[in-house]
């Protein structure tokens, strides 16, 4: 299948809970799982430690509901999974490319996927604050039901360095302290997609290596030919403070994370 990447409407509207778009595909997959394909989306595939978005799709002038399980995207094109409401093949023989349909994010969910998310930045923050800016930043696991981590079952940040163990205890209390302090406090939280020379700028004079500089771009006119641009990296901002790459939804507010309660464990250094 041959498709143009999917426009990502929550990466400027990242509130928006309802939308409408055309159907450009419906078919069922390698796994058996049934799937639409869409020219535009409020639904926020898994990735970057977030969980996917769930919810339903409805088609224009019918009774078909389809019932969004699992979003996911490859190559820049989103993969709405679930199946339809009441399914059978005279049902399903309307899904048809051109139909206009009309797409509901599940409200609750999103909201926690979002707090979640946001907590972990606000994390980053922190470990500024307290005098862990060392330590770099790995991944994240920001799902509502966590990880089986050698320690306990919950999201996680991890990062890479080195802190003496005499320390621990007192950076985890700091840590907790300055997170729910920021809560307290409040700021607004924007998304905006930006050149990347104005990203490196909000984000405190440099961006992570991961995000490239220039994006090859391909124009066919009379023959294809490949371009340089620059990148345009979507900046998360927190309040006041510097911003930071980041491609999935949050609150509007830090407030709207509520509370965070902090567990600081080492695991073995990997050589």
């Amino acid at each position: 299948m041959d498709f143009s990447p999917t426009k990502l409407l929550y990466y400027d509207h990242m509130f928006l809970l309802q939308s409408s778009a055309t159907l450009l595909s419906f078919f069922k997959g390698d796994d058996g799982r049934r799937a639409l394909i869409l020219d535009s989306t409020i639904f926020h595939p898994q990735g970057g430690g977030q969980p996917s978005d769930t919810g339903f799709i409805t088609i224009s002038e019918s009774d078909i509901k389809f019932i969004v399980q699992d979003v996911r995207s490859k190559d820049g094109v989103v993969f709405h999974f679930g199946v339809v409401e009441d399914s059978n093949e005279e049902l399903e023989s309307k899904l048809e490319k051109g139909k206009e349909v009309s797409l509901q994010v599940d409200e609750s969910r999103r909201k926690l996927n979002s707090r979640l998310h946001s907590a972990g930045h606000l994390l980053d923050i922190c470990m500024q604050n307290v005098g862990l800016g060392n330590l770099e930043p790995g991944k994240g696991y920001h799902f509502p039901d966590g990880k089986i981590m050698w320690f306990a079952k919950r999201p996680f940040v991890e990062y890479k360095g080195v802190v003496p163990q005499n320390e621990l205890q007192g950076k985890q209390r700091k840590l907790e302290l300055d997170a729910n302090a920021l809560i307290s406090r409040g700021g607004k939280v924007t998304a905006t997609v930006l050149p990347y020379a104005e990203a490196v700028e909000l984000c405190g004079g440099c961006l992570p290596d991961y995000i490239p500089q220039v994006v090859d771009i391909l124009k066919t006119n009379v023959s294809a030919l490949t371009t340089m641009q620059s990148s345009n990296p979507r900046i998360l901002k927190f309040g006041n403070n510097p911003g930071c790459p980041c491609g999935g939804t949050h609150v509007s507010d830090i407030s709207e994370i509520i509370s965070m309660k902090m567990l600081l464990k080492f695991g073995r250094r990997r050589e």
